[in-house]
């Protein structure tokens, strides 16, 4: 069919060069794809190369602690991931021996791995003949044959995958799922794409009728919570901090922060020193309440937004369980958090910058 061999073509010539695409080493696809997981290329490059740095193999990642592979994926976000990936890691190297699944069918069975996931290893390691259908694949698709299904209703994905199973050529599944989702990447884009410069530009029916700026069709709205965070960067006369874990289920599970007050809305600054000064997170007695961040910083979460600000509490005599500044930077934090502070402390000089 035309528009699978114009696909393939246009990929051989235009693909970007990257490490997980000359490989067809399970370990290295996998880590690759769980990744690229809701996060773009540009930005999830560089973590795996961290990874494949720390933990060449799956041996090695399942050997490591949780809190070291939670430090390595700091900062790219649904950290879900990370821990869905170090059990993996651990069933496929303690119970598989090392040896990955090698089926699509079997590959679903794996913590973390989803249709999606298992097509693309499936593919683009064994050559199996199944579709990959993810955000890129369902914009090409519904643009060139003018699909109006909402992508986000219940049957989208079954229509999506049964089209392109029609389109996938035998024994060309790993270079054609690969071409279709790079398509979309590069060439048949969100937002403005350049469908005068395009391949399929002559048979491309939403370019056609005028629609490419209309499909694919999403209409279920996210819903979004509106939370109000503060927290509370305790200083002790040793210049001791403290920090916990986040075990409740939810946002930045095992990750660590600072003391949490929640409160429904923004509230004035002296209401929040009264509301400081009557928690228990430490014994010692309070000497001074500062707001290190009078505008306070919205933190997008794809369902929720967060409104934090930061206090510094200065506290008489020693904290007890008190962590260092240097022995605290070592753990895993959000992302938000770990970027303020780290700028909090070097601006007040109290450590040098985190590593």
């Amino acid at each position: 069919m035309k528009f699978s061999n114009s696909l393939i073509h246009w990929y051989l010539q235009n693909k970007r060069d990257l490490p997980w695409r000359n490989t067809t080493n399970p370990y290295l696809i996998w880590l690759s794809e769980i990744m690229l997981q809701q996060t773009r290329v540009a930005q999830g490059l560089p973590y795996f190369l961290r990874f494949t740095e720390a933990f060449p193999t799956v041996f090695e990642l399942a050997n490591a602690n949780e809190e070291q592979v939670l430090k390595l994926w700091q900062g790219l976000g649904y950290y879900s991931r990370a821990r869905n990936l170090h059990k993996t890691a651990q069933f496929i190297a303690f119970e598989l021996d090392g040896i990955f699944p090698a089926t699509y069918k079997d590959l679903l069975n794996l913590k973390g791995v989803g249709e999606y996931t298992a097509a693309a290893i499936a593919s683009f390691v064994y050559n199996e003949n199944v579709p990959v259908v993810d955000g890129n694949v369902f914009r090409v698709l519904s643009r060139y044959f003018d699909v109006e299904t909402d992508i986000a209703s219940a049957g989208a994905k079954k229509e999506f995958t049964q089209l392109a199973s029609e389109l996938l050529p035998k024994g060309k599944a790993n270079v054609f799922n690969q071409a279709i989702m790079e398509f979309g990447a590069l060439q048949c884009v969100p937002k403005n794409p350049d469908c005068t410069n395009c391949v399929l530009n002559d048979s491309c029916i939403a370019l056609q009728k005028k629609k490419v700026a209309q499909l694919p069709v999403k209409l279920k709205k996210t819903k979004v919570a509106n939370r109000f965070f503060n927290y509370l960067i305790f200083s002790d006369e040793e210049s001791n901090t403290i920090i916990s874990k986040r075990t409740a289920k939810g946002i930045w599970h095992n990750l660590y922060e600072f003391p949490l007050i929640e409160t429904d809305d923004l509230i004035l600054e002296n209401e929040m020193v009264d509301v400081i000064k009557k928690q228990s997170f430490v014994s010692n007695e309070i000497v001074e309440v500062t707001l290190c961040n009078p505008e306070a910083i919205l933190h997008k979460l794809s369902h929720q937004h967060l409104t934090i600000r930061f206090w510094e509490v200065k506290v008489q005599g020693k904290i007890n369980n008190g962590l260092t500044y240097e022995s605290a930077k070592a753990m895993p934090f959000p992302i938000v958090i770990f970027n303020f502070i780290s700028k909090f402390w070097v601006d007040s000089q109290k450590i040098t910058k985190f590593d």
